[in-house]
């Protein structure tokens, strides 16, 4: 069933992104573009940033809540799909079974058929003023913060 999903939502994704008939150029994975950038932090307690689909290859298709290694510190990380962003909020935190979260927050985007996510999207597109350029194996990638967020602060 989620290998269904993420076809026709890449399908659809990849329709509402269309450019003509030109070779997209390589995009990191999100999952990459996650790493680097709280690499890029100093591994922060906190982060929430968006990061246009346009941008990156959705390798984390369905993970809504789920944990995120890196470099030895953890993160608790919600993300969600809110055209055209993928949204992530991340905490660092002891490492948690979050299986049930990440199945719960799945089927409630399911079962709205992502219209509040699609609302939260466009209002991140009109309010998501201060950026961060976020260093890849595949080049830069824009990064999206609807307010500055403070180097080193708990919350």
């Amino acid at each position: 069933m989620r290998a269904l999903l993420r076809r026709l939502h890449g399908a659809a994704v990849a329709l509402l992104l269309w450019r003509g008939r030109a070779p997209s150029p390589a995009r990191p994975a999100a999952s990459e573009v996650l790493s680097q950038h709280l690499r890029q932090r100093r591994l922060p307690h906190w982060t929430s940033f968006c990061v246009k689909y346009s941008a990156v290859r959705n390798d984390q298709f369905g993970l809504s809540h789920f944990n995120w290694p890196v470099d030895g510190a953890n993160y608790l990380v919600l993300r969600t799909g809110c055209f055209p962003f993928i949204k992530y909020h991340c905490s660092r935190a002891a490492p948690q079974d979050l299986a049930l979260q990440d199945a719960f927050f799945t089927a409630l985007k399911v079962l709205n058929a992502g219209i509040p996510t699609l609302l939260y999207g466009v209002g991140s597109w009109f309010f998501a003023r201060v950026t961060e350029t976020v260093h890849t194996s595949h080049g830069p990638v824009t990064i999206y913060f609807l307010n500055k967020e403070d180097e080193g602060a708990m919350y």
